[in-house]
């Protein structure tokens, strides 16, 4: 059972969501402004924050960035009524582990905190060491820091995130769906294109300046991250 917060100004949504997770077994906290839950999160051990975007006193976005910076573990779940494809570009730049747009069934928010707390839970024993390297990337696991041949990379936790997976997953075809699921913890959309989006940006960052190409796409399969030669791009 966990400890969550939830931060939400609209008082039904928040007393339905507490509602919920109390019978689940969970203990709930809700913040109806960032001030309330800045102050919560100093105060109180979470495992898990879900939050709205549009607060009485500022920006859930910015709120989540500012969390990501202090933890860079604790998941966050993005739960509000935006929802573009750019409003949820945004929120995953800023270092959210997921995002639901309302309304939302009660059973799925439920099944995503599941997964985003097993994810949690599962991270201690999958690290084995402080680094993590292929080729001549390296990751620092500890102070997520990056090193291309030496040369410093600069990340957003998302990227990070899927370059992480890439690492721990080199030569081998990855679709999508997969990386939607291990990397978002949510199911791939057809319609949108946020993944094509972060494997663009990521391939700026580790590939622009350099001579050599990792992430190459498989035509109608997804993505291959190898240092052998591929006649794909």
């Amino acid at each position: 059972m966990a400890n969550i917060l939830v931060i939400e100004d609209e008082i039904r949504v928040a007393t339905l969501i507490k509602r919920g997770l109390d019978e689940s077994g969970h203990t709930v906290y809700t913040a109806a402004d960032i001030a309330t839950a800045k102050y919560l999160l100093d105060e109180i051990h979470f495992d898990i924050i879900i939050s709205d975007v549009i607060l009485p006193d500022g920006n859930g976005f910015e709120l989540c960035q500012q969390i990501r910076e202090k933890n860079s573990r604790i998941p966050i779940l993005m739960l509000t009524a935006l929802g573009t494809t750019d409003d949820k570009l945004v929120a995953f730049n800023a270092g959210a582990d997921d995002y639901m747009v309302k309304p939302f069934d009660f059973r799925e928010l439920e099944a995503r905190i599941q997964v985003l707390l097993k994810r949690k839970s599962d991270l201690p024993s999958a690290v084995e060491s402080d680094e993590l390297t292929y080729a001549d990337i390296t990751i620092n696991l500890h102070t997520k820091a990056v090193e291309r041949n030496g040369i410093s990379i600069s990340l957003t936790p998302k990227e990070y995130k899927l370059l992480l997976f890439f690492v721990q997953n080199p030569d081998r075809v990855i679709s999508r769906s997969e990386i939607a699921m291990k990397v978002w913890d949510t199911h791939f959309d057809t319609g949108t294109n946020f993944i094509d989006v972060y494997i663009n940006y990521l391939r700026k960052k580790i590939e622009k300046q350099f001579s050599s190409k990792l992430i190459h796409t498989k035509p109608g399969m997804g993505f291959i991250f190898t240092s052998k030669h591929e006649n794909t791009d």
